[in-house]
């Protein structure tokens, strides 16, 4: 989008906010978040600063701060007087920056609007917020937004809630716009991805694992590149203070084995996304594995986790769980000699 000195249309800002033209001039109306000059007085042009304040508009809105409340904080910060119609600014005199109002740095990020679920999630409007705000920011490619919402999302609810009631359906429903839009939005879910993926990571990296357990292994199966699943269930793990080693995308089977016989890992967690990736045979041979010393030889637990596994029956040594809450359940029980660890026992292990 090239910006001309004359400013850039409704369409060409909408376009770039992830926002309805109908929505812009609506602010504009209602809350006089317009452009300080129009062409001809009638057709609105926006000037770099016109769309710095749309985006501070954006960012509360996201953020759960009323509209009126969020034009009036980003007015203030592009130096519009309260109440002054959209245009008048380019009429007064430029004051001294000095002068400028401080930026409001609290109203970004406002107090949250609920109390959190009591262990069984959020409560529902509290999901719908957060799911409007993140699905915006990842539409507006608003990097800065979606960094900050994931990470009081995680801190505020926990990394179980924030993946099953709004990073999840969120990839969801950006990945079903993606499929009914001719490929648009390809960018949105590359750049959301990435950042639940970042948050994830950052959840790992933070956490201290308890000593003198044996990891928890997780990898995708041959062929499968869908990792976020498992990136989410290793943050869980983290967050328990439980070892993990991530694998990531398509590891190849002779790896896997390699990898297994070398950790000697309490569970092997196998991600499959579709039933063309999910191998049993490669299940069965993980199960079979053994390790220890002579006489006390162990085998790992697999989870077979993720919709490819589906409608195939589990053989002795494997689990297959319904979702990151269940699996969580089980490779703590697991890795904590809980009721789990016998289920999974093998004659003559």
């Amino acid at each position: 989008m090239t910006e001309t000195a004359a400013g850039i249309t409704t369409g060409a800002v909408a376009r770039r906010l992830g926002v309805s033209p109908t929505t812009l001039r609506s602010w504009d109306q209602r809350y006089g978040i317009g452009p300080a000059a129009r062409e001809d007085g009638r057709h609105r042009r926006w000037s770099p600063a016109d769309v710095e304040m749309l985006e501070a508009m954006c960012r509360l809105t996201t953020s759960g701060v009323p509209p009126a409340e969020a034009a009036r904080v980003a007015r203030a910060r592009a130096g519009r007087q309260p109440g002054e119609p959209a245009g008048e600014q380019s009429r007064r005199q430029p004051r001294d920056a000095s002068d400028q109002p401080a930026p409001d740095r609290t109203a970004s990020a406002p107090p949250p609007a609920h109390a959190p679920g009591s262990g069984n999630g959020l409560p529902l409007d509290k999901v719908h917020q957060e799911f409007r705000g993140l699905a915006r920011a990842a539409v507006r490619l608003d990097s800065p937004t979606m960094h900050a919402l994931l990470r009081d999302l995680v801190a505020e609810h926990g990394l179980v809630a924030a993946w099953e009631e709004v990073m999840a359906p969120t990839l969801h429903a950006v990945g079903r716009k993606w499929e009914s839009s001719g490929d648009r939005y390809v960018e949105v879910e590359h750049l959301l991805s990435w950042h639940i993926s970042t948050a994830l990571r950052q959840l790992i990296g933070s956490a201290s694992p308890r000593g003198h357990v044996n990891p928890v292994l997780l990898a995708c199966v041959p062929a499968e590149q869908h990792t976020l699943p498992i990136e989410a269930l290793a943050a869980g793990l983290a967050e328990r203070g439980l070892p993990t080693r991530m694998f990531g995308a398509a590891v190849p089977a002779e790896a896997l084995d390699a990898a297994v016989r070398r950790l000697g890992p309490t569970a092997v967690v196998l991600w499959s996304q579709a039933r063309s990736t999910a191998s049993h045979a490669l299940a069965r041979h993980v199960a079979d594995m053994s390790f220890g010393v002579r006489g006390a030889r162990t085998h790992p637990l697999v989870l077979l986790a993720g919709p490819g596994w589906a409608g195939r029956a589990t053989a002795p040594g494997m689990l297959r769980p319904g979702g990151l809450r269940e699996a969580l359940d089980i490779l703590v029980q697991r890795c904590t000699g809980g009721p789990h660890t016998d289920a999974v026992r093998h004659p003559g292990g």
